[in-house]
């Protein structure tokens, strides 16, 4: 009886929900309907697919990166280099980069089976500092400081163009951020992705009835990793270079961020941080070009000592004002 309610509650939770489908209808049609902020869409599309597949080990698994954008910046270096050197098919190029930098996440999910939170904290950073080291070292490779130039893409699937405003580059971002969210989506709402909340609730728990821990955390990484070089591939792609800071540690933070104030375990929860992070980000530099990050900094304290329930939904105030629960 208890297995057959589980199962219901996991079927329950793959079930689209009416306003799924009108969310990225919306989401298509932004870039037509605000033509002049056609690139602000695409970068946000670009960071919600990163923040998403960082929720895939933090949200779900429970493993805590630093280093995520190990993964980001060895897809935008595969997806540049490739269409420079080889071929300047977008799409190949994509395929390109998710295969380097899945098999980058299988090799350096072999470093996240052993070890405490800090260890994992330090070896994830760590990978993406020397990767970036690399990067900086074979200048006459990579362009070094100079970053990787002169990145020409040819048109999507042969027939799309990109524009200088942007309209393409968001409308590919969009579609390749639905694609890997659906199969994220599929892969969470299954009993494997109810193997990885067992081991994020309990893993000692998940290893006595008989979970296989360390597989799974492996797969899980190297998916996300996967996932994490994708979005990376699409930032080359539709800006047509690619730098070092793809794998500093600022970007790993900041997507680190933009689940903090979407919420973690929850897949929209990338997708919402990184549409109010990056508006607020846009915004508040063009009022206050030299402290904006001071005022996006306090937001996120607020966020975090007030909590996202009560400053998201204002009427929350007044429900636990009444003695309602907040």
């Amino acid at each position: 009886m208890k297995t057959a309610t589980q199962a219901s509650a996991v079927l329950a939770g793959a079930r689209w929900r009416v306003w799924e489908p009108l969310l990225w209808l919306a989401a298509l049609a932004a870039p037509l309907l605000f033509p002049s902020h056609a690139l602000i869409v695409n970068e946000v599309a670009i960071v919600a697919l990163f923040a998403v597949s960082l929720d895939l080990v933090l949200g779900y698994t429970g493993i805590v990166s630093l280093g995520h954008a190990a993964f980001f910046g060895m897809g935008a270096y595969a997806a540049g280099l490739f269409a420079k050197l080889v071929m300047p098919d977008p799409v190949v190029g994509l395929l390109v980069a998710v295969a380097l930098s899945t098999a980058l996440g299988a090799l350096c999910s072999l470093t996240i089976m052993r070890g405490t939170d800090l260890t994992r904290l330090m070896v994830t950073l760590g990978v993406a500092l020397i990767l970036g080291e690399i990067a900086n070292k074979y200048s006459d490779f990579t362009g070094g400081a100079d970053g990787l130039q002169g990145v020409v893409m040819g048109p999507v699937l042969g027939l799309f163009e990109f524009d200088l405003y942007g309209r393409v580059a968001a409308w590919y971002s969009i579609v390749v951020l639905m694609v890997f969210f659906v199969l994220s989506r599929r892969l969470v709402h299954s009993p494997f992705g109810a193997t990885l909340k067992a081991i994020r609730d309990n893993r000692l728990r998940a290893m006595a009835i008989g979970v296989p821990v360390l597989s799974r955390l492996a797969v899980i990484y190297t998916i996300a990793a996967g996932v994490a070089g994708a979005a990376g591939a699409l930032l080359a792609q539709t800006s047509g270079f690619v730098s070092l800071d793809v794998f500093a540690f600022d970007r790993s933070a900041d997507v680190m961020l933009i689940l903090v104030v979407g919420g973690v375990g929850w897949l929209y929860g990338g997708v919402a941080g990184a549409i109010v992070f990056k508006l607020m980000q846009d915004w508040l530099s063009s009022i206050t070009p030299q402290y904006w990050t001071f005022w996006l900094g306090l937001f996120l304290v607020v966020l975090v000592l007030v909590g996202r329930e009560r400053l998201l939904r204002p009427w929350t105030w007044f429900g636990a004002s009444k003695g309602g629960k907040a």
